[in-house]
Formats: structure tokens, sequence, C-alpha cells
């Protein structure tokens, strides 16, 4: 199967099973043309076997079909370029699904997590061929709960990684991911097709990857649910890495239930992956901690020294949210003071990522099949991109080029900021903020409306509530909560180490009470003015 092409569906019209999908959930327009989506069942519905219409065999003919129609194009406006590859053993995977938990419940993934039935590239065209034959143990457990893995998405190439003036959700092999609710602007990155994917309905559910905003911020701009979760809850092991430090996998979705779900899928201890040494004794039942009443008398930290640099549209949408968590009985606590140091926090978690990038990329090359991957280092991937035109037709790779100068593990400039970024993250930023005022939760707008795909445009992101999460490895929620001129923005949620399930229900309660998500198509853009921000990884 070619990488960048999707299988084209079969069907020149919808199914008995697509018609039962678009009762389920009432189509809705595009931006792009006059054909409408079908809007995919949730996972909960899919999950419940009295609950939905579909066989798992006839829906994955109908997401089949809206991949090759919507996806690519075939509708009349810009292809989304969201999935990279169709596994080829839907119909087998369907059926051996049918009486599991999960019941064929069909979940993308972003192209850094490995299956041993498609390739994954990272985006990276020196990755073609990258097969294993392995499934990476977050996709065995998916496997084990009756999910169906639908195919491959795409992501910004590296996940972000490679060059300062990346493009987010722009790959090699991929293209272009566009947003759905406005082609011209940024889905954001790194998982952006992931968080399109499930945006437009291809999918229920689709599994990101994030070491700083890489779930969070696509999903924000996409109108989405994204969960980042405890590092160390979730196996990395067979994901392309950047840092062990900060990266984890975590669920998209359409709603807080569907993440809660999946994570419970996939959350666990692996032995090839020390993080999660803890996951097993620390992992819930996500979907069953919920607790729509979780907002009353919840004490919630509010971070004032994040919203200033926001648009009027969606700081008035924020204190409409955080009048929405008082009205449901919480008490908010103003933050106004960063944390000491987190100015500084960004130079030190740099300079982390490329030390480990450096370090983890070169384990994992050299755990490729060398028939396969004949880049087995970082300076060899460096090479391989100095001679493909095609990988450095928009930007290059700096950021490569400096992790491959920098010094190893045991590098004092490493050692030391590492220690100081985390304690300035965690014990002394996001701990000390929840001690000191006496919180369970803390709260900020995630990031900015999608600004536009034109690097030389001025519209670009107003902020971002990821980075203390990021590097402390503490989990960060996003749940939509309303519209800057037509694009969506969310509301972030974070909590302290292994405080997933709360996080989660507080959101899910939040989510109750707004039900604040348009699909794409019912909201049109209005173009704005913005300021810069760094490219999520």
């Amino acid at each position: 199967m070619a990488l960048a092409t999707v299988v084209a569906a079969t069907l020149a019209a919808l199914t008995f099973a697509g018609a039962a999908a678009a009762q389920t959930r009432p189509p809705h327009p595009h931006p792009g043309g006059p054909e409408p989506w079908i809007v995919s069942t949730s996972v909960v519905e899919w999950a419940a076997d009295d609950a939905h219409d579909l066989t798992p065999e006839g829906g994955i003919s109908v997401f089949e079909g809206q991949i090759a129609r919507f996806d690519r194009g075939r509708h009349g406006s810009p292809p989304l370029n969201s999935v990279l590859a169709v596994a080829p053993d839907l119909w087998e995977q369907a059926r051996a699904a049918a009486d599991l938990p999960l019941h064929g419940v069909p979940i993308l993934l972003k192209d850094n997590i490995e299956t041993a039935d498609m390739p994954t590239t990272a985006g990276s065209l020196a990755l073609a061929n990258n097969m294993p034959g392995r499934d990476a143990p977050l996709v065995a457990r998916l496997r084990d709960a009756g999910a169906v893995i639908l195919g491959k998405a795409n992501l910004s190439e590296w996940a972000n990684i490679r060059s300062s003036q990346s493009i987010s959700g722009w790959s090699a092999v991929g293209g272009q991911t566009r947003n759905p609710y406005d082609p011209e602007r940024t889905p954001c990155g790194s998982s952006a097709g992931s968080a399109v994917a499930v945006a437009i309905g291809l999918a229920p559910a689709a599994i990101g990857t994030e070491t700083d905003g890489s779930i969070t911020c696509p999903a924000s701009v996409n109108g989405v649910v994204g969960f980042k979760p405890t590092v160390g809850l979730v196996s990395r092991t067979h994901i392309v890495p950047i840092s062990h430090s900060q990266d984890t996998a975590g669920p998209i979705t359409t709603t807080v239930e569907d993440a809660a779900i999946v994570l419970t899928a996939i959350a666990g201890s692996d032995p090839l992956d020390p993080a999660t040494a803890e996951a097993d004794a620390r992992k819930v039942d996500y979907r069953a901690a919920l607790d729509a009443d979780s907002l009353n008398g919840a004490r919630i930290g509010v971070l004032r020294f994040l919203v200033p640099n926001y648009s009027a549209e969606t700081q008035a949408v924020f204190e409409a949210s955080l009048q929405v968590m008082r009205d449901a009985g919480a008490e908010l606590v103003e933050i106004t003071e960063a944390p000491a140091e987190f100015r500084e926090t960004s130079g030190w978690e740099l300079t982390v990522l490329l030390t480990e990038l450096k370090h983890d990329l070169n384990l994992y090359l050299a755990s490729t099949d060398p028939a396969q991957v004949r880049t087995r280092t970082l300076a060899d991937v460096i090479a391989f991109n100095a001679a493909e035109p095609r990988e450095t037709v928009l930007f290059g790779q700096d950021l490569f080029e400096r992790a491959e100068a920098t010094g190893g593990l045991t590098d004092p400039a490493y050692v030391e900021a590492r220690e100081r970024s985390f304690r300035a993250a965690g014990p002394e930023g996001i701990d000390r903020m929840m001690a000191r005022h006496n919180v369970i939760a803390l709260t900020a707008p995630t990031t900015s409306r999608a600004w536009t795909n034109d690097p030389d445009d001025d519209d670009r992101s107003q902020g971002s509530a990821s980075r203390l999460a990021a590097i402390a490895g503490y989990p960060h929620l996003t749940v939509p909560m309303g519209f800057d001129r037509g694009m969506p923005v969310g509301l972030s949620l974070i909590g302290g180490k292994w405080d997933d399930a709360r996080v989660l229900s507080l959101g899910h309660a939040f989510e109750q009470r707004t039900r604040a998500r348009r699909a794409p198509g019912l909201e049109r853009t209005v173009a704005g003015d913005a300021a810069p921000a760094p490219a999520r990884r």
C-alpha cells in the first residue's frame, strides 16, 4: 500500500450501515461543498451492543468511504489529509473484535506509533519502509479490548522537532493536514491528523502523542477533546521518540467519556518502559470514575498569568466558562503570579528535548530492520534530509542539527536543565500553586483560535497552557469551550501527578453543562489578528 495514498472505498453511495450512522448522529455540512459529512458514532455507542445499529463490518465500510470522499478532497474542497493509510485487514479485525468490550470501535493512530500491519513513518521519507512487524504495547491493549485499528493519521513530521520553522500538520509523507473549520488555518500539531480525523467523524477516536502541546493544541483548535496523561501511565515502547522525560500517548475524542474509555484500555505497566512501573497500581476505570457533579465544592485555580495575551473573544469565552464552573458549585481561586523561573523553563526544556532526542531516537532507529531503514542514527537522518529535496522544500532541520551536537545524558548542561526545568514546572510550579492555594486542579485557555498556515502572516498563536504539565509530566485535559470568530477554542484542566481520573471527571462535569462542541460546518470563520508562539511537539 502506498503510504501517502488512502485506500479508496468501494462504496458509491451510503450502505445500510451508513444510513444507520446518519440516524445515530445527523449529518452536517462541511465548509467546502454541498455534500454532508456523516458524524461518526461515539465510542460509547459503539461499545454498547444495544446502543447502536452498526455491525463492526458495516461500520468499517462507512469509515473507509468517508475517508476516501472527505479526507482526500473528493467533495470539491481542499483535501484535509488527516489520514495517511488505512489498515489492510480491517474486515478481519472487525470480525475478531465483535464480541469484545469495545465491539470493533475504529481507532486511528498517529503515524509515530508502530503496528504490525502498516509502516510507521513519523511523516518522514527516511522511514517510508519502516515495518518492524510489531504492535506497540498500547496498540496490543487496544486490540485486546476489541478496538479495530483503522489506520494511521498524518502528523507534523518527526512530531515537530526537526526545525524551529516547521509547519504544524505538514509531513513529507502526507503533505499538509488542514483545519476543517477553515482549511487556510492550522490544525496545530503534532497530532494534527488525529484531531482533524476525529473532528470530521472519520473515526470515533484517535491516539495522539505529546511532548509539549501535541495532543492538547490540535484537539483545542479542531474542537475536540484531547487528554495528555501522566507520563508513565501509558507505554511509549515502539513509538518514535523525542523525550523519555516528557513523551506520552493519549486519546483524542469528541467527548470526555470517550477519552476515559480509551484511556482505560491503553493504560498499564510495560516492562520495556521503566516509567510505567507504577501504572498498573495507579490506573482505574476512568469512565466509572467520571462524576457529572464533580465541580460542586471543587476548588480550582485560575492561571490568570496565562490569560492576558489572548484575544478579547477567547477571554470572553473563558470568562463564561468560569461562570459555568461557579454555577456548578466550584470555588475559583485567582492565581495571578507565574511560578518562579517560569520564563526560564522554555530554554531548559529545549536543552532537555534536544539531548534526549539524539539519545532516544538513536536507540529507536537501532531497533528497526536495517533492510527497511537505512538511516541508523540521527546523523544518518540529517544526511538523508540534506540529500532529499522533498524533505526540505518548506523548512530545514536546524533542531536536528542542534540535537546532533548535544553531549549526551551525562552532559552537565543537560543534567542541570532537566533538574531545573522539572523542579520549576512540577514541585515549585504546579505542586506549589495547588498546595499554596488549596486547589485540586488548575485551569486556563488551552491556546488561541487557529492561526493561518502562512508562515509570513502575523496571525499566529497567542499562547499555550501546555508547558508546565508537559515538563512536569502531569495530566492535562482540553475540552471545547466555545468559538473565537468561528474557530474552536478549548478549556484546559491540569492536575498533579496521577490525578488523571480527577482531571477527566472535572472536564466531564464542565462538558455536561456546556455542550460547547459544534462540528465543522456549523460555525464559520472570520479572520482576525494574533501574535507569535512556538510549535507544539
